[in-house]
């Protein structure tokens, strides 16, 4: 007999979540290992180490993030940096993000730039030169008009 383990959508593995609730405003700047849960405000920087993120619907969070995961279906203004960002259908984002894994469903808003990748990968860009132009060689298509005899 097959048996198949259910577990709550928002169970995690044997880690707690912390949850600020929807009355509440933080500001500030927020740091820690486990896992949150924001229905209330945040202004500031807030950084979960490998900890979890999860912006709830009433959150409005003005702070640039950096955690394991992040899922919003709230408010977010500011950057964010994680191994994973899904912005759920009513989410809304306006900041930068940089993650290796990217879910915006229909109906989210997102306004800025998405860079695909790690933080790591970030600082190694820093040493590569900038790309020129090719020079480009002259041709009938470039406007040259061929030689008649």
């Amino acid at each position: 007999m097959n048996k198949t383990l259910i577990r709550p959508w928002d169970a995690t593995n044997d880690r707690a979540t912390t949850r600020l609730g929807s009355s509440l405003h933080v500001k500030g700047d927020v740091c820690g290992n486990e896992d949150l849960h924001i229905d209330g405000e945040i202004e500031g920087q807030l950084q979960l180490n490998g900890g979890n993120l999860t912006v709830g619907r009433t959150a409005k969070l003005t702070a640039n993030i950096t955690a394991g995961q992040v899922v919003v279906y709230g408010s977010v203004k500011g950057n964010v940096c994680a191994n994973r960002i899904e912005i759920k259908k009513d989410g809304s984002v306006v900041g930068d993000l940089t993650t290796p894994q990217i879910l915006i469903e229909d109906g989210a808003y997102f306004k800025g730039s998405i860079e695909i990748g790690s933080a790591a990968n970030k600082d190694a860009d820093k040493d590569v030169p900038p790309l020129t132009d090719p020079p480009v060689a002259k041709s009938a298509a470039a406007g040259a008009a061929p030689k008649s005899t």
